[in-house]
């Protein structure tokens, strides 16, 4: 890997302060003072140290947020702040981007990460990784109601939606379970049935829960588990 990229993917630097520290002889890689970034260097074995701090490097980013209200789940927005504002400045150098989307005003457990194969993955609908909402709803659910969700509804796309988990705290909130990740999916689900969404928060993504310890707003990286989980589902 050329010594810019590597800069530039870790979120150290961007292209243009990259030279400019290389000129001043900040740059160094195994001790030794390199003022041509366009050298290759091997990002596993050398140790690359920028204004005296080493980098640590990390091919594949994994984030857990857990999304406010208002936020919207994409990479740039002209309209409003978006989930990678929530972010150090040194992500947005690394081309992270929501692995799916919530809505604006859904909440709860978003994936962030680089990893466009993986995420790809995960969202395709051969995977049926399975995403998990604690809801409420405008009216009461009826037997009736459930047994429908579960078994599939039409929300208007060419096919029914497939089976859903839905288990009930009342008679107005529940967590619903779902394997696809249509447009507006729950809260059509639920007019499918005459009621509405009033609140919707993920919990759980390909079996990984909410970090119940991260506030609105907050995030941290995945734990090497969690890494695991979603490499190998």
């Amino acid at each position: 890997m050329r010594l810019d990229k590597f800069l530039s993917e870790t979120g150290t630097a961007s292209r243009s302060e990259s030279k400019k520290a290389a000129r001043s002889g900040g740059v160094t890689v195994n001790g030794m003072v390199v003022r041509d970034l366009s050298v290759h260097i091997d990002p596993e074995k050398d140790k690359v140290a920028y204004m005296g701090s080493v980098i640590l490097y990390q091919k594949y980013i994994y984030i857990m947020m857990n999304k406010p209200d208002g936020v919207i789940s994409s990479t740039d927005d002209g309209s409003g702040k978006t989930v990678l504002d929530l972010l150090p400045e040194k992500y947005g150098k690394m081309e992270i981007f929501p692995c799916g989307r919530l809505d604006k005003n859904t909440l709860g457990l978003l994936i962030l990460t680089n990893n466009g194969a993986l995420a790809h993955r995960l969202l395709s609908p051969k995977c049926h990784v399975e995403k998990t909402y604690r809801f409420e709803c405008e009216r009461p659910l009826r037997e009736k109601d459930v047994e429908l969700l579960c078994k599939g509804v039409d929300i208007g796309e060419k096919s029914s939606t497939q089976p859903a988990k839905v288990h009930l705290t009342s008679d107005r909130s529940g967590e619903i379970s779902v394997t696809e990740g249509k447009f507006h999916q729950i809260k059509r689900m639920f007019q499918a049935v005459c009621n509405k969404i009033t609140y919707l928060e993920r919990i759980r993504f390909a079996d990984i829960p909410l970090d119940e310890t991260l506030a609105r707003g907050e995030w941290r990286e995945l734990t090497e588990k969690e890494k695991e989980i979603l490499e190998n589902h």
